[in-house]
């Protein structure tokens, strides 16, 4: 039988991988993952992405040698690549999941497939998320989506029979890639294993106030499901999630329907917890039937806004967490530690940006896809959109980075954590530390201007000219016009309106990564 190449991506498990199991089936196994020097050195990719992927490669590599493959890894273009591995295993089959990446994935893609072709290599692409490919309408989609996560888990195949020969890279790092070592001192580590364990400690003791915890960067760092990253690269399937979810609720209905005490809170977190789930596939799907708002404002009407005010000192004070005011900063410099933050918080950061800081949403969208540990280019850039107040159909949301402190971080903990500076900076003055006396911040160690930074703008000026600029542009005619159709392309069925569907209000926005 001939030699079927099984291509790894952002799919880097051995459980619920249709790919492996039909090429196991097929013939001896060729299985591939590719390090492509235009991903790694790509504007939204990161060293700490790359130490994600090696763990996850490294149990990956042990989960096929228990099976009887082996990993091989290659560094170079793609067509390149697969080449060279033609000619030296003469496969007439490649197997993958579908990915909905980025423009660099799409146009790799667009090669691979043009390259296919003129070899004479079939590529069966399968399904890997909720996601359609060729989506005429987006009515039914959510019927279609249930169908598909409700079909069987795949468990691996028990034997895979090996290709002979071929060397592989092995587990590349950083340095070897060109790449600065990681700076995510605090991200989690990847691969199946450690996954699993995640999900299952969220469904049977984390999660139980998932509903409560998830707005706050205190009580979320624990009480979010945390499976983000697991799920952006693929080492776990949305329906191994979904499904265990509901095995869990399941469970509890029963313990309750037999008169057993169960905490109260746990289904209504859990019904939250799927809804995110529903979602996280519904934003994929926007980037899968339009690549084109990775660049551009999903409604033209948007269109040179922000384009021609960018700031650079402000945006290099968002950046680097010093822009005066202590729950961004404090999120910023979070991220640059561990790569994470719950969805509120991200939420707030990019509207921050966006209307605070009046700055396009494309140059702070991908600073904060290499922040992000769970980058998931289909969730990321329709939520930076959203944020930005571009789509025309979402309402627009500024958020007041002074009253998140007093609703989330009201004592400072995770502030202070973040912030050493503002340690001893009283608790009625740590969502404003600038109204501060100064024989306060003297006594305290923390001078504004000196210290910690001053605002960089300010909150009521800046929060009522965003305001007035974007619904300026969303009160036009064409902003109205084109609203419809950026519905009709992309807006959510599950509760359609009377008669012709209308923009819904606030399209849901806990669909990130962040918080499923």
């Amino acid at each position: 039988m001939a030699t079927q190449l099984v291509w790894f991506k952002r799919d880097l498990r051995v459980h619920d991988h249709a790919p492996l199991v039909q090429a196991a089936r097929s013939g001896p196994c060729l299985c591939l993952y590719l390090y492509e020097p235009e991903l790694l050195h790509s504007p939204e990719f990161d060293a700490s992405h790359l130490a994600f992927i090696n763990q996850s490669l490294t149990e990956l590599s042990r989960e096929l040698s228990h099976r009887g493959a082996a990993l091989v890894t290659r560094a170079g273009e793609a067509t390149e690549v697969l080449d060279q591995l033609q000619r030296e295993f003469a496969f007439d089959t490649i197997w993958s999941h579908q990915e909905t990446g980025n423009r660099i994935t799409y146009d790799r893609d667009r090669r691979v497939a043009a390259w296919a072709r003129k070899r004479g290599v079939v590529w069966n692409q399968l399904p890997n998320h909720g996601v359609f490919r060729c989506l005429d309408s987006r009515d039914g989609w959510a019927r279609r989506w249930e169908t598909l996560m409700t079909q069987p888990v795949l468990s691996p195949p028990a034997r895979i029979a090996a290709a002979a020969g071929g060397r592989s890279a092995g587990v590349c790092d950083a340095t070897a890639l060109g790449l600065a070592a990681s700076e995510r001192v605090e991200a989690v580590s990847g691969g199946e294993a450690v996954a699993r364990t995640t999900l299952e400690s969220f469904l049977q003791q984390r999660g139980v106030n998932y509903r409560a915890d998830m707005s706050s960067p205190v009580q979320g760092w624990n009480g979010c499901s945390r499976l983000s990253p697991y799920l952006a690269w693929g080492n776990l399937s949305i329906r191994q999630v979904v499904q265990a979810s509901r095995r869990r609720s399941a469970e509890l209905k029963e313990l309750r329907a037999r008169g057993e005490e169960t905490d109260r809170r746990w289904l209504p977190s859990l019904n939250s917890f799927s809804q995110r789930l529903h979602w996280h596939c519904h934003f994929i799907q926007k980037l899968e039937d339009e690549p084109a708002i990775e660049f551009h404002n999903m409604n033209r009407a948007f269109d040179g806004l922000r384009e021609d005010a960018f700031d650079v000192q402000r945006f290099q004070a968002w950046c680097a967490g010093q822009t005066g005011y202590p729950m961004v900063d404090a999120c910023m410099r979070a991220l640059a530690r561990g790569g994470w933050i719950n969805f509120r918080m991200r939420a707030m950061l990019a509207s921050f940006a966006s209307h605070h800081l009046w700055l396009h949403w494309r140059p702070t969208a991908q600073y904060l896809a290499r922040l992000f540990l769970d980058f998931e280019p289909g969730i990321h850039f329709s939520q930076m959109q959203m944020q930005a107040g571009t789509t025309g159909i979402n309402t627009v949301r500024i958020y007041s980075p002074a009253k998140q402190v007093l609703d989330q971080d009201p004592k400072g903990v995770f502030i202070r954590r973040y912030c050493p500076e503002l340690e001893a900076v009283p608790d009625e003055f740590l969502a404003e530390p600038q109204r501060m006396p100064l024989t306060l911040q003297r006594r305290v160690g923390c001078r504004i201007g000196k210290d910690y930074p001053a605002p960089i703008v300010d909150h009521a000026s800046a929060y009522r000219e965003a305001r007035q600029r974007i619904h300026a542009v969303k009160r036009s005619a064409e902003a109205r016009r084109l609203a419809g159709q950026v519905y009709e392309k992309h807006g959510s069925r599950r509760r359609p309106a009377r008669g012709r569907p209308q923009p819904a209000r606030g399209q849901h926005t806990g669909a990130s990564g962040g918080d499923s």
